[in-house]
């Protein structure tokens, strides 16, 4: 299915509580569309294009306050964001997405509150792979600051991700051995089995299917968080011998 009516369409429970109030500023025609039923609450089944809209609207809300942490917003950033969505969702979502993200950066984000709405409706292995997505951003000038890590370490717990999890997550994005191992959640004093072990826990947490609920676009981005822990257990078997 398309995006050319993401915004005002099939949206799921993003267009409840706090998401649903940024929406109505980032663009207010969004409750004139038919569709302002708000959040259905957990016990309601949302449909994959429900479930992938509210995903993207809840990315792009974090990503704002992300690109807003060290107080300036980088073309670097927003190229990152843009290629993203364009390679993930396609090029009618990148240019509505690009409207409202640049609305959204006029406005303070309450990570707080749309971090608890998120987890509330958001499963575990997709609240990972937001979080993911956010730490690319950071990073796509090359660095991330003290600022940007502060406001991702706020989200990661918001969404209700332990620091074991969000920790690994930032790992992801250097290089090297002391990267490698807290990719992978251990101590370099892990035995060899203990390494596999760890390896195998992480690859069936971090699994693209995990997030299959949400469509193939989101898979398919899945993928990279997934190749980053092949890389780190490849990069720690290569300094230790490990066949």
């Amino acid at each position: 299915m398309g995006y050319g009516k993401w915004i005002s369409g099939a949206l799921g429970w993003a267009l409840g509580g706090p998401i649903g109030g940024i929406l109505g500023f980032a663009l207010g025609s969004i409750f004139d569309s038919g569709n302002s039923q708000g959040s259905r609450g957990t016990s309601a089944a949302f449909s994959q294009t429900e479930q992938r809209n509210s995903f993207l609207v809840s990315l792009l809300v974090l990503s704002s306050a992300v690109m807003r942490a060290d107080g300036r917003v980088m073309k670097s950033e927003l190229d990152y964001v843009k290629r993203f969505i364009s390679d993930n969702f396609g090029a009618d979502a990148t240019n509505q997405a690009s409207l409202f993200l640049k609305e959204l950066l006029q406005k303070d984000v309450d990570i707080r509150s749309v971090g608890e709405q998120i987890r509330v409706n958001m499963n575990p292995s997709a609240r990972l792979q937001l979080l993911h997505f956010l730490v690319g951003i950071a990073q796509a000038d090359g660095q991330v600051s003290s600022d940007e890590l502060r406001v991702l370490r706020q989200i990661a717990l918001s969404l209700g991700i332990p620091s074991s999890d969000s920790e690994s997550v930032f790992a992801m994005f250097d290089k090297g051995l002391d990267a490698a191992y807290q990719v992978l959640e251990i101590d370099k004093s892990a035995s060899d089995d203990d390494v596999k072990k760890a390896y195998r826990r992480l690859a069936v947490k971090h699994h693209p299917d995990k997030v299959s609920n949400l469509g193939a676009d989101i898979q398919k981005a899945a993928e990279e968080k997934f190749k980053k822990i092949q890389q780190a257990y490849d990069t720690i078997k290569k300094d230790r011998g490990i066949n």
